[in-house]
């Protein structure tokens, strides 16, 4: 169940009720694509971190190692020891990053997997299985990611057959649920709406998906190529054609004034590779701006990341320590670094819920922006 708590203009604080446990929205979802959080950040630090959710790739752990193996454990949850909720992403759009090699069909794609060439097959009814396979709280539909510049006619083909597909897995999820054997038997699905930069085809299949009751609704096909305002304008023409009742996810975004701006337009749930990836290279935010750790004028600098920053890195560790691990390869100093970035983004989202629930959300982000993008 979806309860919205508050809304200030667009922006809308809410929670959404799960077998796993409640989620306060907007939220920022941690990326840990193959069961784990690259830089060595365990599920116990997830919770010191304030991470509501976890999200893994479907394609990944099909490949490996095996989405049969991990429901013989009893499911994620149980295998990677977590114990709050998961979203699932389809597959999809790794399918078409990833393979080299793949071919469309009204069934589904085949294509050779990343790691060893083996040919594979995955359509709407594979998707939906392997997700309940893995037993996660939210699983995404199958669908396809056309380019932000792809030709319209493909676009208008691709939509339609990905509304044909979400069809599909609706239909097989109801099945799968039902099923003696199944690990979570209230296992929640979003929905995927696609259009590229078309406004007229982003509109109509708002339209069309809103229609068919999922427990959620996501935007995907953005951040793949197109600009910033470019994204808004998407947003701003999208999200009044999705139902305000459900949940709306921007798949893959963002910076934190990309989350800021989709906030006011929207948008509950979020998800991007940035915090973590940053990190690992000793890229770090902060509410002054970025620091480039590895910058030499930190090397005798006994400042903490953040000064006020409550994170495990800051709370202990001073500036010139943290870039001398980094300089030096040390997986402490990126484990460090990723648990900043991590809190960074959890944090945020937890002073967008209050500034919501204060109805300040606007008086909020114009302070919050102000220095995002700045490089200290």
């Amino acid at each position: 169940m979806y309860k919205i708590i508050n809304k200030d203009g667009m922006a809308k604080s809410a929670v959404l009720s799960t077998v796993h446990g409640e989620i306060k929205t907007p939220v920022f979802m941690n990326v840990g694509t193959s069961a784990a959080i690259k830089g060595a950040v365990s599920t116990e630090d997830l919770k010191e971190l304030k991470t509501q959710v976890q999200l893994s790739n479907t394609y990944h752990l099909h490949v490996r190692p095996g989405d049969e193996l991990i429901k013989e454990f009893g499911g994620l949850h149980k295998f990677m020891v977590w114990d709050k909720p998961i979203l699932t992403d389809s597959g999809g759009f790794q399918v078409y990053s990833l393979a080299k090699l793949r071919k469309i069909k009204e069934e589904g794609v085949t294509f050779n997997s990343h790691i060893d060439g083996k040919k594979l097959f995955m359509g709407p009814e594979e998707s939906m299985t392997i997700q309940s396979n893995l037993g996660s709280t939210i699983a995404m539909a199958f669908d396809e990611c056309p380019s932000a510049k792809a030709d319209r006619h493909y676009v208008e083909d691709s939509v339609d057959r990905t509304t044909r597909w979400l069809e599909r897995c609706k239909i097989k999820l109801e099945e799968l649920n039902d099923r003696e054997d199944t690990i979570n038997k209230n296992q929640m699905l979003f929905g995927i709406n696609q259009g590229a930069i078309y406004d007229d085809i982003r509109i109509e299949h708002a339209k069309r998906i809103a229609e068919m009751d999922l427990d959620g609704y996501a935007i995907g096909g953005l951040a793949v190529g197109e600009t910033h305002d470019e994204m808004y304008h998407i947003l701003d023409v999208t999200v009044p054609h999705l139902p305000d009742e459900k949940p709306v996810y921007l798949m893959g975004v963002g910076t934190p004034n990309n989350i800021l701006e989709a906030v006011e337009r929207g948008v509950d749930f979020f998800d991007c590779v940035y915090p973590s990836r940053n990190a690992r290279h000793g890229q770090l935010y902060t509410n002054m701006g970025k620091v480039n750790i590895r910058n030499e004028k930190y090397k005798l600098d006994p400042r903490p990341i953040e000064e006020g920053c409550n994170c495990p890195a800051c709370r202990k560790y001073s500036r010139a320590y943290i870039r001398h691990l980094v300089m030096s390869k040390e997986m402490l100093g990126m484990r460090l670094c990723v648990m900043h970035n991590l809190y960074f983004y959890n944090n945020m989202m937890e002073e967008i819920r209050d500034a919501i629930l204060e109805n300040r959300f606007s008086e909020y982000k114009a302070r919050k922006s102000e220095n995002l993008d700045k490089i200290l």
